[in-house]
């Protein structure tokens, strides 16, 4: 019996000291940060930085509620005082995002467009479509007329046209994608239409094919009452929603979302090479279906028996209501993407990416299977002279972070030469899969830049 007692007496001793260390080693140190008054760590630069004349401090969140808020949906900027600020905005306030500006521009060469020349193309423009309105409700025998369109100088569209230079789709501190964002979000639609890739398949698609083409995917081109443009594409699948594990990357649907978020980071890391892009609910009866003048697009919206209104695409293999996107009743969610000056004014070169994977259910590509292929690139044209073969490092590394495999070809413009930026264009497949890293994209990284070898 004293035997039994001891061993009881050594159990309850030995609970009580495991107790005692999770609450001074787990628990304490909580209630401790829970109640010491929030501040900046010892030795960090940040706090010097920030008690030092600088931005203001509206700019920071001023409670963890503001931090929650839609990145795409980001309100004034930091200049308004007492203001609930986004995440991005206090990012972009913050010290180290006040580096330098690039280089000045030195002369014309380095700016996109002449300001003089886009300025009367965009007013024959707008012209010809006044023009072919009047046309349209002639024929509809419209009594009720809309006033001519006038072309707004100060449009942000047009600004934001203007500022694309040979380091950037736009100026690091440039106030215009901010009210590129909001016009977008907010401005009415006056026509709807297929994307030019779509109107290319005229409805003739091979259902044979294990790739489809690119116009199979639903995306409409909306334009707004100051005349700017912008790619929609619809809310296809769930935020929560992860690419199935059996899906091919070349198979899965294309997310508005990721369009959002790809956006955001490229600005984050200062690449500028994402056109703008934001979040926005549109009224698929009165923002498309009332707008547009092309028969094919109004012949496709339905009724669905929830009583939502639903459209879909023209090409047969999606010719079902099945694979039809549809309001609630009437508000559908959507990414919209700026257009880039017309290719009129500025000429765009769409080039194979070397490290294009196979599109197919069971083959591989070259450098898939060889690691030594980047040697073979580095010989040939382009990538043996100029900074292109960094660039495309450079949206390796910015893929990977997007989990985007569908990179099959790159565009840049060619008024920059072979050293201009690549534009990084349609990025809805990324962020797929967020809890897997798919290491195979850092490919022209890994492959190019070995040690001893430089890239």
């Amino acid at each position: 019996m004293p035997a039994l007692r001891r061993d009881r007496l050594l159990t309850l001793l030995l609970l009580g000291a495991l107790l005692s260390a999770d609450l001074y080693f787990h628990l304490w140190p909580q209630v401790r940060r829970q109640l010491r008054p929030r501040e900046h760590p010892r030795g960090c630069p940040c706090a010097r930085r920030a008690a030092s004349p600088g931005p203001a401090p509206a700019a920071a969140s001023p409670a963890p509620r503001a931090a929650a808020r839609n990145f795409s949906r980001a309100g004034p900027g930091p200049e308004r005082r007492g203001g609930r600020g986004s995440k991005l905005q206090a990012l972009y306030a913050h010290p180290l995002y006040r580096v330098p500006e690039e280089p000045p521009l030195l002369g014309p060469e380095d700016s996109l467009l002449a300001s003089q020349e886009a300025l009367r193309y965009y007013r024959r423009k707008v012209a010809r479509w006044n023009r072919r309105h009047k046309m349209y409700q002639e024929q509809l025998n419209l009594t009720s007329r809309d006033s001519p369109l006038q072309l707004q100088l100060d449009a942000s569209w047009i600004q934001f046209h203007l500022g694309i230079s040979r380091h950037g789709l736009y100026p690091r501190s440039s106030p215009v994608v901010r009210q590129l964002l909001q016009d977008m979000r907010r401005s009415p639609t006056i026509s709807a239409d297929y994307s030019q890739d779509e109107k290319a398949l005229l409805g003739a698609c091979d259902c044979t094919q294990i790739v489809k083409p690119s116009g199979v995917h639903l995306k409409l081109v909306l334009r707004f009452s100051d005349f700017g443009k912008a790619m929609f594409k619809p809310m296809r699948q769930q935020r929560h929603e992860e690419t199935p594990a059996d899906f091919f990357y070349f198979i899965d649907f294309q997310r508005h979302n990721a369009e959002i978020a790809a956006f955001h980071l490229d600005r984050i890391l200062d690449f500028r090479r994402v056109p703008p892009t934001v979040g926005r609910l549109v009224n698929v009866t009165k923002e498309i279906l009332e707008v547009t003048k092309n028969e094919i697009l109004q012949s496709v919206f339905f009724v669905s028996p929830a009583s939502n209104v639903c459209f879909f695409a023209k090409c047969p293999y999606m010719c079902k209501t099945e694979y039809a996107v549809c309001g609630n009743p009437h508000l559908l969610e959507g990414s919209l993407s700026a257009f880039l000056p017309s290719l009129n004014l500025a000429p765009r070169l769409s080039v194979p990416n070397p490290w294009i994977r196979s599109y197919s259910l069971a083959g591989k590509e070259e450098w898939e299977v060889n690691p030594l292929y980047c040697d073979t690139v580095k010989q040939i044209y382009p990538y043996n002279s100029s900074r292109r073969l960094l660039n495309i490092i450079d949206m390796a590394i910015f893929d990977f972070l997007i989990g985007n495999m569908d990179r099959h070809h790159y565009e840049m413009f060619t008024k920059f030469g072979d050293d201009g930026f690549l534009i990084h264009l349609d990025n809805a497949r990324g962020f797929g899969r967020h809890s897997q890293d798919e290491l195979s994209i850092l490919s022209p990284l890994s492959q190019c830049c070995r040690r001893g070898s430089g890239c």
